[in-house]
């Protein structure tokens, strides 16, 4: 659905992208994360639009953005981290506005009611904008974005300055949305970005520095997979017995009962070492995906590892 191919983006002697590729699919929340000044905004700016590259193409379900930018565009929702709204029209009247602004081809009435009710707004849809919370006009620009349900949506910084309640609201708005769209989201706040993103691409210094599933990313960046284990029995048993699968690399005893398992990446070692304790009279009393968490992977790759 969106192919960034080769970007790069010049300003004078400065480079803000390098030769930066990478694709989302339909239906796949995408999480575009960075230092600031990594290229982040320079990225979500070209892909819609707003900004030319100096070389490359970015193409929109085929269509280039460049080329044929009405085309393009008409299928892509933008929220930017602060959403240009009008703030003396009510909501209904605004979205009537960008209803017409964007010439949807929709039954009019119909289709502002059914996105106010997506991103739960119908109880201000009289209101004046000014007049409501940061959390609800956070909601009204989601709204505009969804005007004529384009299948893309590109969304910067989208829970920047709201409370928890509305944070965790807005989350389940994009996970759910992420089943009908291809949606690349922006933020600062990691655990937010692996809660709700399918895939994370990585930018420095205006260079892709990791590309891969969010429950990837560690094992991508640490190297070898790792799981950690809670296990009753002796020691050297439990050792025995994990070491005898294909796959397993090291068996490292922890405080406890508590041991680190590190094993081959692209191999699935859990069921073999389920069934190697479960002969051995070994009962697991835990066991969990280990490596680096996405902060430590972050600041590795942004950072050369230092705190």
């Amino acid at each position: 659905m969106i192919e960034v191919k080769n970007v790069t983006k010049r300003y004078g002697a400065v480079k803000a992208l390098d030769d930066i590729s990478f694709t989302a699919e339909s239906g796949e929340v995408l999480g575009l994360l960075g230092p600031n000044g990594a290229g982040k905004s320079t990225t979500m700016n070209i892909i819609t639009g707003y900004l030319g590259s100096t070389s490359g193409t970015v193409l929109i379900d085929g269509i280039d953005i460049l080329e044929n930018p009405k085309q393009a565009k008409a299928k892509i929702g933008y929220l930017p981290e602060q959403p240009p709204l009008y703030q003396d029209m009510t909501v209904r009247r605004y979205l009537e506005f960008i209803f017409d602004l964007k010439k949807v081809r929709l039954p009019k009435k119909e289709h502002i009611n059914e996105v106010m009710a997506i991103v739960k707004i119908s109880d201000v849809a009289d209101r004046v904008i000014r007049n409501l919370s940061k959390g609800y006009r956070q909601r009204v620009g989601f709204a505009g974005a969804l005007m004529g349900n384009p299948p893309v949506l590109i969304l910067d910084e989208p829970t920047v300055g709201l409370d928890p309640k509305q944070i965790i609201d807005i989350r389940k708005l994009i996970t759910s949305l992420g089943k009908k769209h291809t949606i690349i989201f922006s933020s600062h706040v990691l655990s937010e970005v692996s809660a709700v993103c399918d895939r994370i691409v990585m930018i420095n210094n205006g260079k892709i520095v990791a590309d891969a599933a969010t429950d990837k990313l560690s094992e991508a960046v640490g190297g070898d997979s790792v799981l950690l284990l809670e296990v009753e029995g002796s020691a050297s048993t439990v050792r025995d017995a994990i070491g005898s699968v294909d796959g397993v690399k090291r068996v490292t005893k922890g405080a406890g009962n508590n041991y680190t398992v590190d094993y081959e990446n692209g191999v699935d070692v859990r069921r073999g070492i389920f069934n190697a304790l479960a002969k051995a009279n070994c009962p697991i009393l835990m066991m969990r995906a280990g490596g680096l968490t996405l902060e430590e992977s972050f600041i590795k790759l942004t950072e050369g590892g230092e705190d």
